[in-house]
């Protein structure tokens, strides 16, 4: 088996949209095709994620207990993120769904996008495709919206937006 040289930003978001799929047949190429990925990146991606005990090693069933543990304990230190000015964009972490209900903000939170409709603060996406994708994916966009409420927040939206993983992924 090769060596583990740690995980990437990417990775979190094949994983999740993995997880989006839901029962739903899939192939890597479809995966690479909705993520705009390389197919030769997304066959690495899930190499790393077989070593890290996130995914099967069959590829097929993410290990949504571990890869939870890891956005809960790990995942505002490995990829913190701090907003910058504003832009046009898509909306992500609590002024996204499914948190822009339960959290009250004046500040609204945008992943860069040319064609976004939203004005706000930048948030740098884990992955540069990232906007895009969640725009044709509501539930893959809801779950990234979810990590960058991790992310970002403080500690109430944190453990609100853990919950509603939770959820999603029982």
């Amino acid at each position: 088996m090769k060596q583990h040289n740690g995980m990437r930003p990417q990775d979190l978001v094949i994983l999740l949209k993995i997880i989006a799929k839901g029962e739903e047949d899939w192939l890597m190429k479809d995966i690479a095709y909705e993520l705009g990925i390389s197919n030769s990146e997304i066959s690495e991606s899930l190499n790393r994620s077989v070593i890290a005990r996130l995914i099967s090693s069959d590829k097929k069933m993410v290990m949504k207990l571990a890869l939870l543990e890891f956005l809960k304990y790990g995942l505002k230190y490995v990829y913190p993120q701090r907003p910058s000015g504003l832009v046009r964009g898509v909306v992500t972490a609590h002024s996204a769904e499914p948190l822009v209900n339960s959290i009250q903000s004046e500040e609204v939170y945008v992943w860069p996008y040319a064609e976004g409709k939203d004005r706000g603060f930048s948030v740098e996406p884990l992955y540069s495709k990232v906007p895009e994708a969640a725009l044709k994916d509501r539930l893959l966009h809801e779950l990234l919206a979810l990590v960058d409420a991790i992310r970002l927040g403080n500690v109430r939206e944190q453990n609100i937006a853990i919950e509603e993983l939770d959820k999603h992924f029982n």
